[in-house]
């Protein structure tokens, strides 16, 4: 996934156009959350013995109310973290306004630290200083460990959304179709879900895919058996 090309017009579209941290998070935070509550909702109705109905009922409602809440407040998070970032962005163009000298001071310790000295770590001073926008992009990187690109929170809404009301339905299938022994076909997809994503989630990391797929299936298979144990507290 994180191969390329490093022809020269290959690096300047990739140097140039960075992007981001995508919606991996989003999907894996969503994806994981819509299962587990929409399962410890149907474990624990089903552990206390109510109808198929019941489990329907209170299942979509948490896909579309949770699902939806889960949404507005990772776009909430996502664009609290963008206003942040511009908010020192403008602290930065004030302080290279009013304390042009600090600022370079700055910049060339940042590039001390990245292994610069000497003339080269001069000139590279010079060079960046000379451009307002590289400058300040430096600054948010090098000063506050931030990135110059900035979060998307309608992009982050959406995944979490999507991942959550697909991931989220699949506990509630067999009782929508009227299937025989509805909770144990539901307990088996559920936990076919959380592998899923688990092993999906090994793409992006250095895990192996059975490792990281094993660690979401007993994530989420604790939360279901948690769910239906209070469940069954309340059976009849």
């Amino acid at each position: 996934m994180t191969d390329h090309g490093h022809s020269h017009s290959e690096i300047k579209a990739r140097i140039g156009a960075p992007p981001g941290r995508g919606v991996l998070r989003d999907l894996v935070y969503g994806g994981i959350d819509g299962s587990v509550t929409t399962f410890a909702i149907v474990a624990g109705v089903a552990g206390a013995g109510l109808s198929p109905f019941v489990i329907v009922a209170l299942g979509l409602a948490n896909v579309l109310a949770d699902g939806f809440s889960m949404a507005a407040g990772n776009y909430s998070g996502t664009k609290a973290e963008r206003d942040n970032i511009a908010r020192i962005r403008a602290t930065e163009e004030r302080h290279i306004d009013q304390f042009p000298e600090g600022e370079r001071r700055e910049v060339r310790e940042i590039l001390a630290q990245k292994g610069l000295s000497g003339n080269v770590l001069d000139e590279a001073t010079q060079a960046i200083t000379e451009n307002r926008e590289s400058w300040i992009n430096l600054m948010l990187e090098g000063e506050y460990g931030l990135s110059a690109v900035d979060p998307n929170p309608i992009r982050a809404a959406t995944a979490t959304f999507v991942a959550f009301l697909l991931a989220g339905l699949v506990p509630l299938l067999p009782f929508l179709l009227g299937l025989e022994q509805a909770f144990v076909v539901s307990v088996w997809l559920t936990m076919l879900v959380f592998f899923l994503i688990g092993a999906l989630k090994s793409r992006w990391s250095l895990a192996p895919w059975w490792r990281s797929a094993t660690e979401t299936l007993l994530i989420g298979g604790s939360a279901a058996a948690i769910a239906y144990g209070v469940g069954s507290l309340f059976h009849p």
